[in-house]
């Protein structure tokens, strides 16, 4: 009997948000072209809000009451960096997927009219954005900036790495969230943070034995507030903004690469996908180790937008008061 099953090559690039602004974060992510199809991973996982950037310390002008207008301004600069799906930047790591041969899962900050949110999108090899998943919920202030994503942007599918999915930052602690994710088949658990802690890669081998699943946590790397000659409150100027831990784990929670601290870089391993059934041997959370008589889980995947536009037209019958009712003049929804 073959005791092997499938051997695939996992990847997260380390890198942060250029301060320059998102054309030069996306060039520098081009930069690891060469790199990245050396390496040839099937695929490459990048860190949260890389393009549009993650401005850690940044107040907004906001306090309890009132917002300051030198406040606004500085969203309106951070709403102009992010990016549109159907925009250039997306189409650019498009490119670099089919050209690379890699599966690209990497962290955006969404532009959806005047709304943010922080995204991961899915893009995979000659077919471009397939899919994205939008942070359910912001964290702290985070909340201030982005908008919260509903139950339609949940994906697991299938690629040359195995079923892939996303959870993003601290939705990483939502064990619901978890639950649904493990219900749908995940294989390999994409986590782009920006979250540097010591205590971030127990989270991680958490997931990965839980799950039975790989994981891939790919995190920003950001200099020392005076490195970038800014100051930021509350923070030591000479400690590292982000510090990276970029991490590969295995789904018996064995780490198989990194954690890759304080530079740039590319990490990276080859693993075999029969090391998920061998694992759920003896744990399948959603499988045989789940207890569906005692516990259940309902997951509502409606797509929630904030206006719902419709017509009495098509339910009235012909001849009746609702026939031919005034359709709604509400202006179209940007795409979401």
């Amino acid at each position: 009997m073959d005791d092997s099953g499938a051997r695939v090559g996992l990847a997260a690039l380390q890198i942060g948000a250029n301060p320059a602004g998102t054309a030069a974060t996306l060039e520098e992510i081009l930069s690891f072209e060469d790199r990245i199809a050396a390496e040839a991973p099937d695929l490459l996982v990048m860190p949260e809000a890389l393009l549009g950037g993650y401005p850690k310390g940044e107040a907004f002008g906001a306090q309890l009451g009132f917002r300051t207008e030198a406040g606004r301004d500085r969203f309106r600069r951070y709403h102009e960096a992010a990016v549109d799906l159907d925009g250039r930047e997306v189409a650019a790591l498009a490119g670099l997927s089919t050209r690379t041969g890699a599966s690209i899962v990497t962290g955006v900050i969404e532009r959806a009219g005047s709304t943010l949110y922080c995204t991961a999108i899915f893009i995979e090899p000659g077919r471009g954005l397939i899919a994205k998943h939008r942070k359910l919920m912001p964290t702290g202030t985070e909340r201030l900036i982005w908008g919260q994503g509903d139950g339609s942007t949940l994906p697991v599918f299938s690629t040359k790495a195995g079923r892939v999915g996303a959870a993003i930052c601290w939705e990483n602690y939502m064990p619901l969230l978890r639950t649904a994710l493990y219900a749908k088949g995940v294989e390999v658990w994409c986590a782009p943070t920006v979250d540097t802690r010591d205590v971030w890669q127990a989270t991680m081998r958490h997931i990965a034995v839980e799950g039975r699943c790989f994981v891939v946590a790919a995190c920003q790397v950001q200099p020392s507030p005076a490195g970038l000659g800014v100051e930021v409150p509350n923070w030591a100027a000479d400690e590292p903004l982000m510090r990276g831990g970029s991490v590969i784990i295995g789904p018996l929670g064995d780490v198989l690469a990194g954690p890759l601290w304080t530079d740039t870089g590319l990490v990276s391993a080859r693993v075999d996908l029969g090391d998920i059934p061998r694992a759920r041997y003896d744990f399948d959370v959603v499988g045989h180790y789940a207890r569906p008589d005692i516990f259940e889980l309902t997951v509502d995947e409606t797509p929630r937008p904030g206006v719902r536009a419709f017509s009495s037209e098509a339910a009235a019958p012909a001849g009746s008061a609702g026939a031919g009712a005034a359709k709604s003049q509400l202006p179209a929804r940007p795409a979401r």
